[in-house]
């Protein structure tokens, strides 16, 4: 029997549109990507202990998502899956690693970015035993915990912007500088998730803020809309609330403390605050998904950024470069090795009779 138009048109259209759109936005960002790759030599006069420190941070920011994908998904006591009597299998260190590895890697390669990343990673947890709710649940309080994050760091970032210090010449505060905001996001992720009343009132008072631009916007529907996410994050992480939110908070700054030793390493001088509002600006970029994985469109948003804090081009071509190369570039590699990996070890199921 043949499809009908209207068939094809709901299978084929999106992907249709959706190829369309990141071959726009590639081709849009394409001279941006040629010309900070065209600083490639300029590499090699880093200093080499600036490459194990990168790395280091890296490898830092990918265990604390591993821990929190980890408390995420692995049930607490002696759950059981799905109300049977079989006990869910202990989601390992390794397991947890190969499957954000693998679906970090597809998307950053794959149209559709974060949600083929999701279904690539969701599919190698449900192979190793985990139940499927359990896994779709878990992954989605991630995300949620994850931005919620990336998009109050803004707003900690206001009374240092305000304020002035650190002086431009000591960049290298901008380590301290994540160490305290760690700090300080553990204690508000923990208080609004013990007391929703806080949120509720934080959420009235913006949703106030954005009526007067938007009239269907409600403040009680901004606080309930609120309300309703820190309820999933809660229940996904009950009884292990400090330990999801210092987990949250440590993948966050160790990426923008890489973003720092990148910068550090050409002898910028910036403010930590005026890097870190570079770096949320190009963490919410990648989030868009015009390219996979925010390919190029970060990369100018990032290079851009830094130019308008006062660093100079070149400079801020080359340190996007650096930083690029360890928390996008080559995660793609290890994660395809994860990948084959994975596809190699995992034990094959006999065929039905």
């Amino acid at each position: 029997m043949t499809p009908s138009g209207k068939a094809l048109v709901r299978r084929w259209g999106g992907r249709a549109v959706g190829l369309t759109v990141t071959g726009i936005g590639l081709y849009v960002v394409a001279p941006s990507l040629l010309t900070m790759f065209g600083e490639w030599p300029q590499l090699a006069g880093v200093d080499v202990p600036w490459f194990f420190i990168l790395a280091v941070l890296q490898l830092g920011r990918l265990v604390s998502l591993w821990w929190l994908s980890k408390m995420a998904i692995e049930p607490s006591g002696d759950d059981t899956a799905n109300g049977s009597d079989t006990a869910v299998p202990r989601l390992g260190w390794g397991t947890t690693a190969t499957a954000q590895l693998a679906g970090s890697a597809a998307a950053k390669v794959v149209p559709g970015g974060g949600a083929a990343g999701g279904v690539v990673q969701a599919k190698v947890l449900i192979s190793a035993g985990q139940p499927a709710t359990a896994v779709a649940s878990g992954l989605a309080a991630v995300a949620l915990l994850n931005n919620a994050v990336l998009f109050s760091l803004p707003v900690l970032t206001i009374p240092a912007l305000l304020i002035g210090p650190p002086p431009a010449k000591q960049l290298q505060l901008g380590l301290l500088v994540s160490v305290v905001l760690a700090a300080v996001i553990v204690a508000v992720g923990v208080t609004v998730l013990t007391w929703p009343a806080v949120l509720r009132v934080t959420g009235r008072g913006i949703g106030r803020v954005v009526h007067v631009v938007r009239r269907s916007v409600t403040p009680d529907g901004v606080a309930g809309g609120l309300v309703a996410q820190r309820d999933r994050i809660a229940a996904a992480f009950d009884g292990r609330w400090w330990r999801s939110v210092f987990a949250a908070a440590a993948t966050r700054m160790f990426d923008y403390a890489s973003l720092v030793a990148a910068l550090v390493a050409f002898e910028v001088h910036a403010r930590p605050a005026d890097v870190l509002l570079a770096f949320v600006v190009a963490q919410a970029l990648a989030v868009v998904p015009i390219t996979p994985g925010g390919v190029g469109v970060v990369d100018a948003g990032l290079t851009g950024m830094l130019v308008l804090i006062g660093v100079p081009a070149d400079t801020a071509i080359i340190a996007t470069l650096l930083y690029r190369l360890f928390s996008f570039w080559l995660p793609i590699p290890i994660g395809a090795l994860a990948w084959a990996g994975w596809r190699i070890s995992r034990p094959r199921r006999p065929a039905p009779a």
